[in-house]
C-alpha cells in the first residue's frame, strides 16, 4: 500500500508542534513549589503528608502511601502482600511494560492473560484460564481509564484467594458501579506522571484498607526505616530511627507533592473539559477507516486518560505506523498504547512469550494509536488535531 504522510503544508508549524500528554500547571502550583523552595524542605516531608491525606480522602479510604513512581507503588504492594520469589501474577499483555517489570523486581513470577477486544481490559475468563497451584495475585489494569470488569475479577479472587493489586495509573477518575477504582483490590496503584490526569512530574500513590500494609509500604519506601523516619531533621528535634527491613528508597519529595496537592482539586472539573474533547472526537471521526473507543459501560464513569483510534489498515489510505508519521508531520503529538508486552525482546529472550499466544493484544497493539486529550488544549488545539487526522485518514 503506498502512503505520502507529507504534507505540502503542516497544519501547526514546528514552533508550534502539539506536545502528546503536555500538562496543565497553574499558579498555585508553582507558588507552592516556590514555598518549598524558600523553606528549604524539599525532601519527604508535610506537604507530602498533606498529598497523601487529601488522595485519601478523595477516594475515601483509611489509608494512601506517595512514593516516587506506580512502578514503586506496585511492586511496593506485591511485597507487603506477601508474595514470594516463583508466586505467580497474572495481568495484562497490553500495558506498558513497568507492570510487568514491577512484578519481575518484586521477584515474583509474570503470567499474562488476554484482553477483551472490546474495552481493551484483561479478559475474566482469560484469568480462570491462566490460575495454576502457583498463582497468588490477579494484577488488573484499568486501560486508557476504562474499568476493569471488578465483579467478575474480585469474584475469582475471593474463590481462589488471591490478592488483587489494581493498576490504577489511568484511572484517578474512575468508578465502577459507583465505587472508585483502587479501592476495589487489596492495593489500588496510581501514577502522577507528567502525561497522567493529574501530575507530580514523576510520582505515584498505593491505596489499601489494611493499615499494618500501609506502614510497611511506607517503611519499604524509605530504605525500610522505622515510621516517620523522614521527621528525623524537623524542628521536633532530631528522632532517631531504626532499619528494621531491607527497603527502597522510593519516597516522594515534598517538592513533588506541591504540585499534587493542587492539582487533585481540579481533577473532576478536566475530566468534564476532556469528556467534552472526546465527544468532539467522536462526531468528527464516526466515518473515518478506524474504530473509536467503545462506549462506556453502564454504572461506570470512565477516566478518559488516552483516546484511541484503531487504523483499520484494509481500508485507510496508511498503515498505523504511517499515520502516527503523518500526525507527526502535521505538527501534532500522538502516543502508541500499547505495543503488547510480548512484542519487545526482552520478555522474548527471557521467557519465550510469542506475541500470537495473546493474539487480541497483539492485534490490539499493532493497530492502536492515542490522540493528544490534555483538559489544557484549547478548542483550535482540538481543531487542529481532528483536522490533521482527516488529513491522513480521508486522503
Amino acid at each position: 500500500m503506498p502512503e505520502s504522510t507529507t504534507p505540502r503544508t503542516p497544519i501547526r508549524p514546528k514552533e508550534r508542534f502539539l506536545i502528546f500528554g503536555r500538562p496543565t500547571i497553574e499558579e498555585p502550583e508553582i507558588a507552592e513549589v516556590v514555598d518549598s523552595l524558600r523553606k528549604c524542605w524539599l525532601g519527604t516531608g508535610p506537604k507530602v503528608a498533606r498529598l497523601e491525606r487529601d488522595f485519601a480522602a478523595y477516594k475515601g479510604v483509611p489509608h494512601a502511601v506517595a512514593v516516587h513512581s506506580c512502578t514503586a507503588a506496585l511492586q511496593l504492594s506485591i511485597l507487603a502482600a506477601g508474595l514470594h520469589p516463583g508466586d505467580e501474577v497474572i495481568t495484562t499483555p497490553l500495558t506498558f511494560c513497568a507492570t510487568v517489570n514491577a512484578i519481575l523486581h518484586a521477584g515474583a513470577q509474570p503470567v499474562l492473560a488476554d484482553v477483551d477486544r472490546r474495552t481493551m481490559n484483561i479478559s475474566p475468563e482469560a484469568i480462570e484460564r491462566a490460575i495454576t497451584p502457583r498463582t497468588r495475585a490477579i494484577l488488573p489494569v484499568h486501560f486508557a481509564g476504562r474499568a476493569c470488569d471488578m465483579d467478575a475479577i474480585m469474584d475469582i479472587a475471593r474463590r481462589r484467594k488471591l490478592v488483587v493489586i489494581e493498576d490504577c495509573a489511568h484511572a484517578i477518575e474512575t468508578t465502577y458501579k459507583g465505587r472508585k477504582a483502587g479501592t476495589f483490590g487489596d492495593f489500588g496503584c496510581f501514577s502522577f506522571y507528567a502525561t497522567k490526569n493529574m501530575t507530580t512530574g514523576e510520582g505515584g500513590m498505593v491505596l489499601t484498607q489494611n493499615e499494618a500494609q500501609a506502614a510497611r509500604i511506607k517503611m519499604l519506601a524509605l530504605h525500610g526505616m522505622s515510621k516517620d523516619a523522614w521527621k528525623r531533621f524537623s524542628d521536633e528535634g532530631y528522632k532517631h530511627y531504626s532499619v528494621v527491613e531491607l527497603g527502597y528508597k522510593y519516597n516522594m519529595m515534598d517538592i513533588q507533592a506541591a504540585v499534587g496537592i493542587h492539582q487533585l482539586p481540579r481533577v473532576e472539573r478536566w475530566l468534564e473539559r476532556r469528556a467534552e474533547i472526546w465527544a468532539r472526537y467522536d462526531r468528527a471521526f464516526a466515518d473515518l477507516p478506524a474504530e473509536l473507543p467503545a462506549p462506556t459501560e453502564a454504572n461506570t464513569r470512565h477516566g478518559l486518560h488516552l483516546y484511541t483510534l484503531l487504523i483499520d489498515e484494509e481500508r485507510a489510505p496508511v498503515s498505523r505506523d504511517g499515520f502516527l508519521d503523518g500526525m507527526t508531520a502535521n505538527g501534532i503529538g500522538v502516543g502508541v498504547h500499547y505495543m503488547s508486552v510480548p512484542e519487545h525482546p526482552y520478555y522474548q529472550q527471557r521467557f519465550g512469550w510469542k506475541p500470537g499466544d495473546w493474539p487480541v493484544a497483539m492485534a490490539l497493539g499493532r493497530r492502536t494509536v492515542s490522540l493528544p486529550l490534555s483538559a489544557g488544549l484549547s478548542d483550535e488545539d482540538v481543531s487542529d488535531v481532528i483536522a490533521a487526522v482527516r488529513a491522513v485518514l480521508a486522503r
